[in-house]
């Protein structure tokens, strides 16, 4: 089989990393790929929203699977156009990737199917916006309406807080299109997990539970990222609630979207907050979370291309999935100044002495230049270990981290150690 990837991160580089260690796979294109990503796959110069040359490329090289790894190209209507060309093609369509692309769309449709959530309110005018927070008090929740690499959403301490998130959303439009409408919602508290799921349409295969740490800094402190961090399985998820998340939230969400006239193929990334009054839905993502894939992929057994083709043929149910019991610790090393500014270009060593020990290392803001590799992204490198504990795992990670170095680099120092 020839396969092709979409996509340049660290997820991307775990999904070409696991799809090539399936027998039935000769050669992997990925689109545009990365330094760490082209020494297993061939990676063409061919941007991850570029639709119509995605196809066209795939149609000229006669591609027999291709997987999508961002939201972006799903919500813009990428296997809508592979489909309509007859290619087969991993991932929603247009209309079933809004779960994630409008969180208008997701709130009012989990509203709808009485699935649990926060109370919320959606806002096209930003003075509205705020007599509406001063009604309701802090903390609050503001997020912008549609995609904004994981940033979007704001934890309002305090009034100020609140209507500097509101004005830089409506007004400065630093998420651009995405926060022409925003959803204020209730703010909730309790231990968060993420639940991945495969799903074909009708049936569904959770996997192994996760957790993102979003926050920039040790202790769950300063902005948002696109995730700083990630450990598997989950210490606050066990077979009970799994049965009652998969039975009334992941199940429902399925039953939902088909009949909505939407039916749900690919990835659902449910992330969940469990509450004293029991789980609610934070979000839905449609596709591999990032950096949940790098703790994921690397503690599944099973190949992943049976499971894809079982999602897209709708024959999930007669797939056996099975999972490494080893727990696994992904660390992200960024750029200095990341979530905001930060500098491109500096040269990173140490990596071949950290392979030594034993660890995973998948590229996200990497590139090749001559016989050096360098920063080009905010994120730059996960650094994914597996251990008989946690902590073991975390140790591991870290002793290989201090290999690594490039001008900068700043990275959380307590991702599964806490």
């Amino acid at each position: 089989m020839k396969l092709m990837v979409v996509g340049s991160g660290g997820r991307e580089h775990a999904l070409v990393w696991k799809l090539s260690q399936s027998p039935c796979v000769d050669k992997i294109y990925c689109m545009p790929g990365n330094a760490g990503i082209e020494e297993i796959a061939e990676c063409i110069n061919i941007p991850a929203d570029d639709i119509n040359g995605l196809a066209d490329y795939a149609q000229k090289h006669k591609i027999d699977l291709t997987v999508v790894g961002p939201e972006a190209p799903l919500a813009a209507g990428i296997v809508d156009e592979f489909e309509g060309r007859g290619l087969k093609i991993f991932g929603p369509n247009k209309a079933a990737a809004q779960i994630e692309s409008s969180k208008v769309f997701s709130k009012e449709f989990m509203k709808k199917y009485n699935l649990p959530t926060a109370d919320f309110e959606v806002f096209d005018d930003p003075d509205k916006a705020i007599k509406y927070i001063d009604k309701k008090g802090f903390p609050i929740v503001i997020k912008a309406e549609g995609l904004a690499q994981g940033k979007g959403v704001i934890i309002a301490k305090d009034r100020a807080e609140a209507i500097k998130a509101i004005n830089d959303m409506m007004q400065e439009k630093v998420f651009g299109k995405a926060g022409n409408r925003i959803v204020i919602e209730e703010y909730l508290e309790g231990p968060e997990v993420t639940i991945l799921s495969f799903c074909d349409g009708k049936h569904f295969l959770p996997m192994v539970s996760s957790k993102d740490h979003k926050k920039a800094f040790d202790n769950d402190k300063g902005p948002n990222t696109g995730g700083m961090g990630a450990i598997s399985p989950s210490p606050t998820y066990n077979e009970e609630l799994a049965k009652k998340i998969e039975k009334n939230i992941i199940g429902k969400t399925l039953e939902a979207m088909e009949i909505e006239g939407m039916p749900y193929k690919g990835i659902l990334y449910t992330g969940l907050i469990l509450t004293e009054k029991g789980p609610k839905v934070l979000e839905y993502n449609c596709r591999f979370g990032d950096p949940e894939a790098q703790v994921i992929l690397p503690r599944l057994n099973t190949d992943l291309v049976d499971i894809i083709e079982a999602c897209i043929e709708g024959r999930l149910d007669k797939i056996n999935v099975e999972w490494k019991k080893e727990k696994a610790v992904c660390v992200v090393a960024a750029s200095g100044g990341y979530p905001k500014k930060y500098k491109k270009g500096m040269e990173i060593t140490g990596l071949d002495q950290a392979r030594e020990l034993g660890v995973q290392i998948f590229h996200a803001g990497t590139l090749r230049q001559e016989d050096k590799i360098v920063t080009s992204g905010g994120r730059v490198l996960g650094i994914t270990a597996l251990g008989d504990t946690q902590q073991e795992a975390a140790k591991k990670a870290y002793d290989a981290l201090a290999k690594i170095n490039f001008e900068g680099i700043q990275y959380r120092k307590d991702i599964g150690l806490r």
